[in-house]
C-alpha cells in the first residue's frame, strides 16, 4: 500500500492534520474510509477545487476509500469560511440544478467500480433535510460551546468586522459540517475529513461531534489554499474563473491556463496537480532549470491536465490550436477550435462578394485588415517572405484570395512575420 502521507508531503500537499503520528498509524493499520465536501455554489466546480478533489483520488490509488460529499444542505447555507461578506442565498431549484452537474464531475475523478475501495457519492440533504430544527438542536446543537465556536477563524474574522458581521445561518454552518461527519463516521465508517485549510475549524469541529456521539476518534487533515507566485489567487484567467465544465471554460482555453503557469511556479503545480512521479516530475525540474524557454514543463504540466479533465482528444485539439499561433498548420482543425483561436487575436469584416471571381487582393487584406501600412509596405513584406495566408507563406505580391481559400467557409487567417495575426471574418 502507498503511504499516503509521505507522497502528500512531498508534493506539498500536506497542511495539517489533527494528530499526523495517530493518522499514519491508522492508515498503515488497513484501508481508511474518507470523505471531502463539496458545496454546489454553481454547476461546475473550477480548478480551484481540484486539490481535494484529486487528493481523494490520490488516497484511493493508495488502497483507501473516498467519499465524494455534495453539499445538497449545506449549500442552502453557505460557508463563512475564506468569506468577507455573507454569501447570497441559492434557491432549491438553482441547488439542485447545480448538484446534478457538480455531481456529474465529481463521478469522472474517482473509481465507484472497485471491487475492494470503490468511492461514493452522496449528498447531506439526504440526513440532514429529514431531521427537525428542534431535534437538531437538541440531539446535534447541545454539544457546542458558543465559546468554542466565536474562537474559529471562519466565525472570528467575521464577527471583528463589524460592518459585515455574520448573521445565524452562516453561523450555524459549522454545526451542519460537524453533522455530516459524525454521521459518516457512524454509518459508513468514515474517521477522516480532508479539506483546504480554511475548513480547519469546520474539521475539528466534526470530530469533537463524532468523539461525543460516536465515542470513537477520528482525524482531520487539511491540504493547502493554492496562490501563484505572485500572491495573486489561484484559478482565475482574463475571463474569469477557470472552470472544469467546458461550456464554461473550453478545453483550449483550459489548456491555455495552464500554458501560461508562472515559471516560479511549474514544478510546483506538476507536484500539486498531476499524478506524475517523483523521477518524471524530477527530468522535468532538470529541463526546465536548464532551459526554461522551451518551456517543457509547462506544456507537460497543460497536457495532463487537460487530458486528465477532458480526455485525450481534447488535449490534443487544444495543443494543435497552440501550435497553430506559432505557425503550425491547419490541417485537421475544427471550426469550434478555430473560433477559439479567433478569440485570441485582432478580427476584421470583410464581405464575402469581395472573395468573387478573381478574388480579393492580398496587398489591398494586408492594408485592410491593419497588417500593413500602406500597399507599398505590403508589397515589400510579401516579397522578404513575411506574409502568410492560413500559415502558408504568400510569395506573389500579386496574389489574389479567393472564396476557396476561406476556412469554413467563413475565415482566413493573416500573418505577419511570427506573432502578428488577423482573422478575417467573412459576413
Amino acid at each position: 500500500m502507498i503511504d499516503i502521507i509521505h507522497e502528500l508531503e512531498w508534493r506539498g500537499l500536506l497542511a495539517d492534520c489533527t494528530d499526523l503520528d495517530e493518522l499514519q498509524k491508522r492508515l498503515s493499520a488497513g484501508p481508511v474510509t474518507l470523505y471531502c465536501g463539496f458545496d454546489p455554489t454553481a454547476d461546475s466546480l473550477h480548478v480551484g477545487n481540484l486539490v481535494p478533489l484529486l487528493a481523494l483520488r490520490r488516497f484511493q490509488l493508495a488502497g483507501h476509500r473516498p467519499i465524494a460529499l455534495a453539499g445538497g444542505a449545506t449549500g442552502l447555507i453557505g460557508d463563512p469560511s475564506g468569506k468577507s461578506a455573507e454569501r447570497n442565498l441559492l434557491t432549491h431549484e438553482i441547488l439542485q440544478a447545480n448538484i446534478q452537474g457538480v455531481s456529474s464531475q465529481l463521478s469522472r475523478f474517482l473509481d465507484f467500480e472497485k471491487t475492494e475501495n470503490p468511492a461514493l457519492l452522496l449528498n447531506n440533504a439526504d440526513w440532514t433535510a429529514p431531521v427537525s430544527f428542534l431535534d437538531f438542536l437538541r440531539d446535534t446543537g447541545k454539544h457546542f460551546s458558543i465559546n468554542m465556536m466565536v474562537q474559529k477563524e471562519s466565525v472570528k474574522s467575521r464577527m471583528e468586522d463589524r460592518a459585515s458581521g455574520i448573521s445565524y445561518t452562516e453561523f450555524s454552518y459549522m454545526l451542519l459540517q460537524a453533522f455530516d461527519f459524525q454521521v459518516l463516521q457512524k454509518d459508513h465508517n468514515c474517521d477522516l475529513q480532508i479539506g483546504g485549510s480554511d475548513q480547519w475549524g469546520n474539521i475539528t469541529a466534526g470530530i469533537d461531534l463524532c468523539r461525543k456521539k460516536n465515542a470513537r476518534p477520528a482525524f482531520g487533515l487539511t491540504l493547502p489554499l493554492i496562490t501563484n507566485a505572485d500572491g495573486s489567487k489561484f484559478g482565475k484567467s482574463v475571463d474569469g474563473a477557470v472552470w472544469l465544465d467546458p461550456a464554461r471554460t473550453s478545453p483550449y482555453r483550459f489548456y491555455q491556463f495552464w500554458i501560461n503557469t508562472d515559471d516560479r511556479d511549474v514544478i510546483k503545480f506538476l507536484k500539486f496537480f498531476t499524478f506524475l512521479d517523483r523521477d518524471q516530475i524530477a527530468e522535468l525540474e532538470k529541463l526546465h532549470e536548464e532551459n526554461p524557454g522551451r518551456r517543457e514543463a509547462h506544456r507537460r504540466l497543460a497536457l495532463e491536465m487537460t487530458t486528465l479533465i477532458h480526455g485525450e482528444a481534447a488535449a490534443e485539439e487544444s495543443i494543435k490550436a497552440s501550435q497553430i499561433l506559432f505557425g503550425g498548420g491547419l490541417e485537421g482543425i475544427t471550426e469550434s477550435i478555430f473560433r477559439e483561436i479567433a478569440g485570441e487575436v485582432p478580427t476584421c469584416k470583410v464581405q464575402k462578394s469581395e472573395f468573387e471571381g478573381d478574388g480579393r487582393s492580398m496587398v489591398d487584406l494586408l492594408v485592410d485588415a491593419g497588417l500593413c501600412p500602406s500597399k507599398g509596405q505590403a508589397r515589400k513584406d510579401i516579397q522578404a517572405g513575411g506574409i502568410y495566408l492560413n500559415n502558408i507563406r504568400v510569395t506573389d505580391p500579386a496574389a489574389a484570395v479567393a472564396s476557396s481559400d476561406l476556412l469554413f467557409d467563413k475565415f482566413l487567417l493573416l500573418r505577419k512575420g511570427k506573432k502578428n495575426y488577423v482573422v478575417v471574418s467573412v459576413e
